[in-house]
């Protein structure tokens, strides 16, 4: 099973890349005889439900012409808000929203919360109190932060 799986990642991660995308995650769960694969993409623009459609179809033709499974559910989806980003280029398509940064300065483990400015080369802006530059390097986990305006 382990090699089916990796098969399906490295065709995951081959499909995303070549949709200008990158693969967050994949997981399987379910059951031998009935798997459940989710495939996580995401991209510097928005990924919408055609984007993921595509990359399924791709993912679905291989694993039904190679025969790698009787019965399987495949989803293919765009992270949702509440997973950390991984790769620098999520990050411009998220300016002047909220995140909650944790990185490393020195050797100590800093959290801030604070609206992202800019992103120049390996170097994202917030602003706290005051701006702060943070090498992507030096990020631990980066998350936005969903806020719910009122309107009255």
């Amino acid at each position: 099973m382990d090699s089916v799986n990796n098969k399906i990642r490295q065709l995951a991660f081959n499909s995303a890349n070549n949709n200008n995308l990158f693969l967050i995650d994949i997981i399987f769960r379910g059951t031998p005889n009935n798997p459940v694969i989710e495939v996580f993409i995401d991209g510097g623009e928005h990924v919408d439900a055609n984007v993921c459609a595509k990359i399924s179809n791709e993912i679905k033709t291989v694993i039904d012409g190679e025969k790698l499974y009787k019965s399987y559910r495949l989803d293919v989806s765009s992270p949702g808000v509440d997973r950390p980003l991984i790769y620098i280029e999520q990050f411009p398509k998220h300016m002047n929203r909220e995140f909650e940064v944790e990185y490393k300065k020195d050797a100590t483990v800093k959290k801030i919360i604070g609206k992202l400015i800019s992103v120049e080369e390996d170097v994202l802006t917030f602003l706290d109190k005051s701006q702060i530059k943070i090498k992507f390097i030096d990020i631990i986990k980066a998350k936005v932060l969903v806020s719910f305006n009122q309107r009255r």
